[in-house]
């Protein structure tokens, strides 16, 4: 049975989809972390190499990602509406779209890597990243295929699933690691392989948990619904959009970082990891939000949509406050507990000091992204986007680069970018709540 999130209270909802699904992407960035301090041992080269990395592999993933938001709103809606058939027979063609998926994205990452190192202009730790990123590019089908089958757990409530097996791969990727670069010495290709070798464990294992539900009637009942893809498509397309533009944001920001030299490389891909951690918070309210909207607009529950946005938005506030905090205090030892580098340090340190206060609209943006995917009105997300990660960017951080302004000019303008597109999207999900 799934959990009917059309009744009961909101609140107990949100902290019960909630707090699982924190603790379990609070396991997956200490995943990451885990990664970003082996490469540190390495060379500052190998750090330099997993920050690029992560923007690189993020713009192939994102699409998986945002594909499956698109399904937790349809598995949700429909679930919302009591239709079990509907819903199992969206679940069985989002598994064959994510296969399908998977193979394209990555043919195409495998194409376009070495074009996007060699864009940057620092052949240093350009080999780092390909022995890096190559390796992950090979198994993109367990990391895509992993997070469908978590949407379809979150659409019936379930992210306690998502969180054991995350717990139980943090541990096995400091296991794996250790003995990939100390005992085998491959470097860099062997925190690739650490982590393949997990994603691999957790896309077993979730689907073993979908098997256990209601969705699950096997593939011998599958038939391709062009409907059903095209539906897909359509929800899909704005959060993919959205999530691929954070991703080539990441990389924009990483072009006019590298003439900072690659410390700032490092520092940026340091500094985006501990920042991740006092994220999750938001993620795991983004998730609750979009399982508990879903599930209401489908059974067209709208009272209880509010309700659900406000609480969300209060968590999350609490919780940034908490970040910020910890980012004006303790941001050099955060550093320090992943590099020696006393540059890279001081540059981390600036970093999370800036930039951290952009996690407030960071709140706004996660929390009402899910509230108009819940209620099938993604288009918003890709403009929005496109100005916030690409457009902005482009415009106004080669003016910086020109005037050649220090550093933290840059961090400056992406918290106005940030929070002008949290703005804007608080504004426009208002007036679609008016008319629900």
């Amino acid at each position: 049975m799934h959990l009917d999130l059309t009744r009961g209270s909101i609140k107990d909802h949100v902290l019960k989809l909630a707090v699982p699904a924190v603790v379990g992407y609070f396991f997956h960035t200490m995943f990451n972390v885990t990664d970003t301090y082996f490469a540190g041992q390495l060379s500052t080269q190998a750090l330099a190499a997993l920050s690029l990395s992560a923007s690189v592999f993020f713009m192939v993933l994102a699409i998986g990602i945002g594909m499956s938001e698109a399904v937790t709103s349809l598995v949700g809606n429909a679930l919302g509406e009591k239709n079990i058939q509907k819903a199992q027979h969206i679940t069985l063609n989002a598994i064959a779209f994510a296969l399908l998926l998977s193979i394209l994205l990555s043919i195409l990452g495998l194409l376009g890597v070495p074009y996007l190192i060699d864009a940057l202009g620092d052949p240093s730790y350009k080999q780092e990243t390909l022995d890096y990123i190559n390796l992950i590019l090979y198994g993109a089908f367990f990391f895509i295929g992993a997070f469908f089958f978590n949407a379809f757990l979150n659409a019936t409530g379930d992210t306690k699933s998502f969180r054991n097996v995350l717990i139980v791969t943090a541990f096995l990727n400091i296991i794996l690691d250790y003995v990939f670069v100390y005992y085998l010495h491959m470097g860099v290709m062997g925190i690739a392989m650490a982590t393949v070798i997990a994603e691999a464990i957790t896309l077993f294992y979730l689907f073993y948990k979908v098997r256990k539900t209601q969705l699950w009637v096997g593939m011998s009942h599958f038939k391709y619904d062009t409907s059903v893809v095209k539906e897909l498509c359509i929800q899909g397309v704005p959060p993919s959009i959205n999530m691929f533009m954070m991703a080539f944001g990441m990389y924009i920001i990483t072009y006019f970082v590298a003439p900072y030299g690659k410390e700032a490389v490092a520092a940026f891909g340091i500094g985006m990891r501990i920042e991740q951690i006092f994220l999750m918070p938001i993620i795991g309210l983004n998730i609750a939000t979009l399982a508990i909207v879903s599930q209401n607009n489908g059974a067209k529950s709208y009272e209880r949509i509010r309700p659900a946005l406000s609480l969300a938005i209060r968590y999350g506030w609490v919780m940034s406050t908490v970040a910020v905090s910890t980012f004006i205090l303790f941001a050099p030892y955060l550093a320090s507990l992943l590099t020696s580098d006393a540059e890279v340090i001081r540059q981390t340190t600036l970093y999370l000091r800036v930039s951290g206060v952009a996690s407030y609209g960071f709140v706004v943006i996660f929390i009402y992204i899910s509230m108009l995917q819940g209620i099938g009105k993604p288009m918003v997300i890709m403009p929005v986007s496109i100005y916030r990660q690409v457009l902005a960017p482009i415009i106004i951080l080669p003016v910086l680069a020109w005037m050649t302004l220090d550093i933290i000019s840059l961090w400056i303008a992406i918290d106005i970018f940030i929070f002008s597109s949290a703005l804007f999207l608080w504004w426009y999900g208002e007036k679609k709540m008016l008319r629900l």
